[in-house]
């Protein structure tokens, strides 16, 4: 676990118990600072439950938890000034205008009139939703109003963020394009924490992960260490130019193929190997010297999957 100095969260042997079940036992894990962490779990596994005690809305029964070395209950005023939490269910005044909703939420933060005008108007730009602050909250898309929704969070410009199930109910263009906005904010040095159920949607945004399943962490870490940890196959797919002869034949023949299969109606090869630390260096190494030319290569998201299952049983209900 990594020292305190350096985590944005740190919870330790965190508990909480609704009545007789127990939504979270003994969980422990760590967030760096300046990390895109997802935070992935069956429904039902104790995700929400762990956002609400980090941002201060659940006094937790035992364990401690805290943001940037504040601890979450003895110092929540200073832990919520410091933290921004966009829920996975959000109230919306449809009757309000973009800016007129941010306006109100930036006077409750506390924010100067002299400087409201300037800091919506920097939000509705990294948001890219400059052009709508004149536009009725209820009349914006899912999409659009999830966007609403950060941007009320990043007014008062937390140095952490926790977003529950952030892109649930986007269609597949509105998700790519929240996700940009996730890595724009990275980049900028926040540390962001992403809850969800699915594993592969996070896996290409995230530098680290933590996994939990029926109120206990069963992984925390890095992508790459989750699967070396959860299997002992690696699994790549490599897209080779059109009409290689013999693909499939050359790359089973390779030192430490286990299985190799073209993918229907495509020239990528998805080819499962022994697992071993230069696994992917080793494959492509040994692809080139065949002569064969490379189009791309890349780690199989499936045994990504595989490794999450492998972790997980369910949830608690």
């Amino acid at each position: 676990m990594s020292h305190p100095a350096t985590a944005a969260i740190e919870v330790v042997n965190l508990s909480h118990a609704f009545g007789s079940r127990w939504a979270v036992r003994n969980a422990s894990f760590v967030v760096p600072q300046g990390s895109l962490h997802g935070f992935v779990g069956p429904n039902g596994a104790g995700k929400t439950t762990t956002l609400k005690s980090i941002c201060t809305l659940l006094i937790p029964h035992s364990g401690t938890i805290r943001v940037l070395g504040l601890d979450v209950v003895s110092q929540s005023h200073e832990v919520r000034r410091r933290l921004g939490f966009m829920p996975d269910h959000f109230s919306m005044y449809r009757r309000m205008t973009v800016f007129e909703y941010l306006d109100f939420f930036a006077a409750a933060y506390g924010i100067p009139l002299a400087q409201r005008d300037k800091v919506i108007d920097e939000v509705l730009v990294l948001t890219d939703m400059d052009g709508r602050r004149d536009e009725l909250v209820g009349g914006l898309s899912r999409g659009m109003q999830q966007r609403v929704a950060l941007s009320r969070v990043l007014v008062s410009d937390p140095d952490v963020l926790l977003l529950d199930e952030p892109a649930s109910g986007l269609d597949p263009r509105a998700r790519i394009e929240l996700m940009e906005i996730l890595r724009e904010l990275k980049r900028m040095g926040k540390t962001i924490f992403v809850s969800s159920h699915i594993l592969s949607e996070l896996a290409e945004l995230c530098d680290s992960v933590t996994i939990i399943d029926s109120g206990r962490i069963k992984y925390n870490g890095s992508i790459a260490g989750l699967l070396k940890r959860s299997t002992t196959h690696a699994g790549f797919r490599i897209g080779l130019a059109a009409g290689s002869p013999d693909a499939t034949e050359r790359l089973s023949g390779l030192p430490g193929v286990i299985t190799c299969s073209r993918l229907e109606g495509t020239d990528e090869y998805r080819v499962e190997m022994v697992q071993r630390p230069d696994a992917g260096n080793q494959l492509l190494k040994e692809v080139i010297a065949l002569g064969i030319q490379v189009h791309s290569f890349g780690e199989d998201r499936r045994h990504l999957n595989e490794a999450f299952m492998d972790l997980t049983t369910g949830g608690v209900g």
